[in-house]
């Protein structure tokens, strides 16, 4: 087996220091290798020994300064502060915050390279400033040179914001670094730079052991040479001899070597000349993420990888990979030692914060002191809520059934912990302050109330969003975060976007699911590298800073190049000591995604000098292809339709359009699913509304026998006449209260823009009539029926056609154009198109491109009340069918008379009633035969919204 790095440190350390390690502390980069090195001490020894300490080289410096790091969300509400002060700018905090991070990331890299912030930020209009440059390289002069020539020429109006932002930098530095002193805080750099500026460190430590370092900050510098001089150190490189010479990955160490000598040997090729060594090398490309996450389950598998244990890697190079990358673990690798952060965005609890934010933000209504229903719903339909409270699902379904849009406080309190949701927050300090205690209740009654919950995950994330929420309430508290609620709210949004959930274990057990820059110091014999594409390795080499690329040069600040070397060092040292590597990239060109394999992947093509298998993975499934199979009309299916004693035209129609959908809706009574919002109105409560208020209009206000130009006049100039019955019509059809209920429910803002285009349509519909006077209302919702007999294989069949009419009214009276009409109100968009003749209405296509559904249903009503004998018609007056787009009906002349042809159908019964007879009869026939099924439509237009199209599969 390899001879790992950690395990020639360890047996090195123990020929050196056998009897002296409770004196020494080991410094990593990271905390990771600490556990495998003290693993390799204990199983190389043969005796007990005191562990020496093991350290960080964060924590070196901060046990060594009296200062304490801020945590991120002070640091930034600190430094926007400064930044306001200093520059006057009075920008938000979670506008300020992006950049904000960014900024505080070009101070810390001031102060870990020890670079002069006043020289850095110097004012460039002040060139002088530069004149004593003597103590820059003739190659750092010339970026300066560069960078300047930019700023002679005339000033553009991006220079001009450029200058006045950065003349203000260094006062905002020098503000910030004041204001955190004044607390006993720092950020990182700062308490570097301030701990290796003290004229005397009290080391703790005989001797300090710096392991697997690559680059150092100039401020590590100045402390390792200061350790070196007191001959307090030794440094332990790892690296290879492939890449230490003319290599970006070497760069660094090969720089270090002569200033802080190894301790291992460099020429012992058993340690430092394993990239030469025979490996098996595979690069597979993949077309998705998520395969490569599930060809990991085929990998660990394969040569018994999963038996190695801890000598097995996954590296994930996109740490969004990671959620796939858990599903896919086989059941037989665990335990597995996940060390890569899972995101709190990606948590039920952080959607349940958002959530609650939402709720008092946008659906709490102050005035009212009233929740609106469709924020109502989302909270009690969270998981959570449903957890928490028996009496959610029945609120949730009492809340929609009765339509009660805007909720009370006593109406949603119903136990101790729905109190706690919507009771009233105490705002007694703040405002945000109050905002962030309930939010903190509320997630401390989720984690408290099923204290045996097993999930870590789910207790973890509770923990982190309850700490994040604290740590909030603190500064708010401490008046240090002075913000409106919709900045807080984007504000707590970001902060959960930028904080991940650390997975607890015993990290020396089993596979190792980790990020890259966990890998650091550890060896693996199996490595699968996972997304390793151009822009996740290396990961994140930008400029994105203030300070410009050349000055950075110039002053030894952190660049691409430095960032590009430090990844390379990364990915080569990872695979230097395995047997076998198998790296994996998606190969999919989409958006900003190029499908490009990494950059290193692509040096050890060209470098390497050793054969690497060359792979394309698949998703191994061919696309179902679901084949619509007709619905043959056997005994059961048959029987259904003899239970038929009745058919509508919507029915028929629902047929026309396609068989097998009148089968799903009306056979084997498969409902449609309601996917509508709570609080919304939608096409057919919008037009159920507005029918019931035209009922009302002529049945309470127009209530004369012969309706006359004055009357409809006297409505018209009656400002506030149509407010009683719309607001009955809006209790009826929408919050479904007893017919003739008149108190007045509240309304929404959509709800208030409905009613109002419902009013308008209303005062249409009167002008409309008003060019008919006089005329008279027969009635509204009126019920038609009418039997229908036919033969099938000599059997007679008898069915009933029904319907409702919308409208029934007696025109052109006193003239010889006088007679009945039927009409549809339609308050939709969409008009009925021109059809030539009866036989367009009974092709199926007709009905998606000209919506030939309108006449039929309407000529049908018409047919009917014209050849029934019933007491609307006593007088056996023609019949004409009329379709009343209400939208479309302001134009002159306007008429809802139905025509076929160009002609007008003003005696329905006459001028196509035997037409549309024989026709409907044989579609009946049709619908009714054993001998036909039903079979899918050939319109593929029908398909695109139709709600069976799930289950029918086509």
């Amino acid at each position: 087996m390899m001879k790992t790095f950690l395990e020639c440190v360890a047996q090195d350390i123990l020929n050196k220091y056998p009897d002296d390690l409770a004196h020494i502390a080991v410094v990593f980069p990271n905390k990771r290798a600490a556990l495998f090195l003290n693993q390799a001490l204990t199983r190389i020894s043969e005796r007990p020994l005191w562990s020496p300490a093991y350290i960080t080289i964060s924590e070196l410096f901060r046990q060594h300064s009296n200062l304490q790091v801020a945590d991120p969300i002070k640091a930034i509400a600190e430094l926007h502060k400064s930044f306001v002060k200093v520059t006057g700018k009075n920008e938000s905090l979670d506008q300020f915050y992006g950049w904000g991070q960014l900024l505080l990331a070009d101070f810390d890299d001031i102060d870990k390279n020890d670079a002069d912030a006043k020289k850095v930020f110097a004012n460039l209009k002040d060139l002088h400033e530069y004149d004593d440059i003597s103590y820059l390289t003739d190659e750092q002069k010339k970026l300066l040179k560069r960078f300047f020539i930019n700023f002679q020429e005339q000033d553009t109006t991006l220079k001009k914001r450029f200058l006045e932002l950065w003349s203000n930098l260094y006062d905002v530095y020098h503000d910030f670094r004041q204001r955190l002193l004044s607390q006993g805080l720092a950020y990182e750099g700062m308490l570097y730079r301030q701990v290796v500026s003290q004229p005397h460190i009290d080391f703790r430590y005989k001797k300090y052991l710096f392991v697997g370092f690559n680059m150092i900050q100039q401020v590590e510098q100045q402390l390792f040479m200061r350790l070196r001089r007191e001959n307090q150190t030794a440094f332990y490189w790892d690296f290879d001899h492939y890449y230490l010479q003319n290599h970006e990955a070497g760069v660094y160490i090969k720089k270090y070597l002569d200033q802080f000598p190894n301790e291992l040997d460099n020429a012992d090729e058993a340690i430092y000349n394993r990239l030469a060594s025979s490996k098996e090398l595979t690069f597979i490309s993949a077309p998705t993420e998520h395969i490569q996450a599930r060809y990991m389950t085929e990998w660990l598998r394969e040569g018994n990888r999963i038996a190695a244990g801890n000598r097995t890697a996954v590296v994930l190079c996109d740490e969004n990979l990671l959620q796939s990358v858990i599903h896919s673990i086989p059941a037989e690798a665990a335990p597995v030692n996940i060390t890569t952060g899972y995101p709190l965005q990606q948590t039920p609890v952080a959607s349940w914060v958002m959530q609650l934010l939402a709720l008092q933000y946008n659906g709490y209504s102050r005035r009212h002191d009233a929740f609106r229903l469709h924020d109502v719903n989302i909270i009690l339909r969270h998981p959570y809520a449903t957890c928490l409270s028996s009496e959610s699902t029945r609120l949730l379904q009492e809340l929609n059934r009765d339509k009660v849009f805007y909720p009370s406080r006593q109406q949603l309190m119903r136990d101790e912990h729905l109190e706690v949701l919507f009771g009233e927050l105490d705002t007694s300090n703040s405002a945000n302050l109050g905002i962030l205690n309930w939010l903190k209740a509320c997630v401390r009654m989720v984690a408290t109330h099923d204290s045996s919950h097993s999930d870590p995950l789910f207790q973890e994330s509770l923990f982190r969003m309850y700490t994040l929420l604290n740590r909030l309430s603190d500064i708010v508290e401490e008046d240090q975060l002075a913000i409106d609620r919709i900045t807080l709210q984007r504000f707590i949004r970001q902060l959960i976007a930028s904080t991940s959930i650390p997975f607890h274990g015993e990290p020396a057990v089993g596979v190792q699911v980790m990020g890259v820059l966990e890998t650091r110091n550890l060896d693996f014999d199996h490595v699968l590298i996972l997304s390793c594409n151009e822009g996740n390795m290396p990961k994140g080499v930008n400029d994105a800073s203030f300070i410009p690329h050349a000055l950075r040069g110039a002053y030894g600040l952190t660049t691409v190049d430095n960032k590009v070397a430090i990844y390379s060092y990364y990915f080569h040292r990872l695979i230097q000591r395995a047997q076998d590597v198998t790296i994996l990239y998606n190969n999919a060109t989409e958006g900003s995604h190029t499908g490009e394999m990494s950059r290193f992947m692509l040096q050890l093509v060209v470098e390497l000098g050793q054969p690497i298998r060359k792979l394309t993975l698949q998703a191994g499934q061919t696309p179902l292809h679901t084949q619509v199979h007709e619905i043959v009309k056997d005994g059961r299916v048959m029987k259904r339709l003899h239970d038929f004693r009745r058919i509508s035209p919507s029915a028929i129609n629902k047929y026309l359009r396609c068989p097998l959908q009148f089968f799903y809706h009306y056979v084997a009574d498969i409902q449609e699913l309601d996917d509508s919002d709570e609080d919304d109105i939608d096409n057919r409560i919008f037009g159920n509304i507005f029918h019931r208020a035209a009922q009302l209009m002529y049945e309470q206000l127009l209530t004369q026998d012969l309706i006359t130009a004055d009357d409809i006049d006297g409505l018209l100039h009656r400002k506030n006449a149509l407010e009683g019955i719309l607001t009955q019509a809006f209790n009826e059809e929408l919050f479904h209260k007893p017919e003739g209920t008149k108190t007045a429910h509240r309304l929404n803002g959509l709800q208030l823009i409905n009613r109002e285009v419902i009013s308008t349509y209303l005062r249409q519909l009167l002008r409309i009539d008003r060019q008919l006077v006089p005329f008279r209302i027969i009635g509204h919702e009126l019920p038609v029926e009418q039997e229908i007999v036919f033969t099938e294989d000599h059997i007679p069949h008898a069915v009933r056609l029904y319907g409702r009419i919308d409208r029934l009214d007696e025109v052109g009276i006193g003239t010889p154009e006088h007679h009945l009409r039927v009409i549809d109100y339609k308050t939709g968009n969409r008009q009925a198109k021109y059809v030539n003749s009866i036989d367009e209405l009974f092709v199926p296509s007709n009905i998606a491109s000209k919506h030939t559904d309108y006449q039929f249903q309407t000529m049908a009503y018409a047919l009917m009340e014209a050849e029934n004998d019933s007491e609307h018609n006593a007088a056996h007056l023609p019949v004409s069918p009329a379709l009343l787009f209400i939208q479309h009906a302001g134009v002159d002349d306007y008429t809802p008379v139905v025509s076929i042809g160009g002609i007008p159908v003003t005696d329905m019964s006459r001028q196509h009633g035997e037409s549309f007879r024989n026709q409907l009869t044989d579609l009946l026939r049709e619908i009714f035969s054993p001998k036909q099924p039903f079979k899918p439509t050939d319109d593929d237009k029908q398909c695109s919204f139709c709600p069976y199209r799930a289950v029918c599969g086509r």
